[in-house]
């Protein structure tokens, strides 16, 4: 789940999204205080907007929101004050990790893109990686799908030029790391670092 705040430019308006899928239409549906927003073709409840936010709960911060136990509380009590029997399944593990790369091959359909596997501690997943210092053994900052980068893009499941991508290999300036190198490249960790170890952004 990701939750965004931005009482300046939209009001008092928490912007909640449940799923990373990207439907080809969307239904809303409103319920008192709460906009409800569905997958079109399954139904599937992927966001939702809570009006007079604040009056619900104190929002700290604005912006993209972290996700804790006790917000996902008091959201559902919000959701319950608006008459919807809606129960919230979040998921609260984190969202940038240590991954290790295990293996790089290339592209089949793109010379500049390799196709990795890597360990991000409770599974491993394939990531298309376009980066030129890519290499297996790295321990490098993974955005699992799902993952809010600084600029605001959600990571999603994609397919690129024919081949399935779950995730992201990150490079410092993706992750808006302080005196990020302007060369194309990702983040290489030290090499300690346990796969699936939480990273922190701040």
């Amino acid at each position: 789940m990701n939750i965004f705040f931005n009482p300046a430019g939209v009001g008092d308006v928490l912007l909640i999204q449940f799923s990373a899928t990207k439907p080809a239409a969307v239904l809303a549906r409103r319920e008192k205080d709460i906009a409800w927003i569905q997958d079109e073709k399954t139904g599937e409840v992927i966001g939702a907007n809570l009006f007079h936010a604040s009056t619900y709960m104190a929002i700290e911060g604005k912006g993209n929101i972290e996700v804790s136990g006790e917000l996902v509380e008091q959201l559902q009590k919000a959701i319950r004050a608006n008459g919807s029997d809606y129960t919230l399944d979040i998921d609260l593990s984190p969202k940038f990790v240590v991954g290790k790369v295990l293996t790089k091959e290339k592209h089949p359909n793109a010379d500049r893109l390799s196709v990795c596997k890597v360990d991000i501690g409770v599974e491993t997943v394939q990531i298309v990686c376009g980066a030129p210092n890519v290499e297996a053994g790295q321990h490098v900052v993974v955005a699992k799908v799902g993952a809010v980068m600084p600029s605001g893009l959600v990571i999603r499941d994609a397919e690129l030029r024919g081949v399935p991508s779950s995730g992201m290999i990150c490079s410092a300036k993706e992750l808006a790391l302080p005196n990020a190198p302007s060369e194309k490249g990702i983040l290489v960790l030290g090499g300690n670092e346990e796969p699936g170890t939480p990273y922190h952004l701040s």
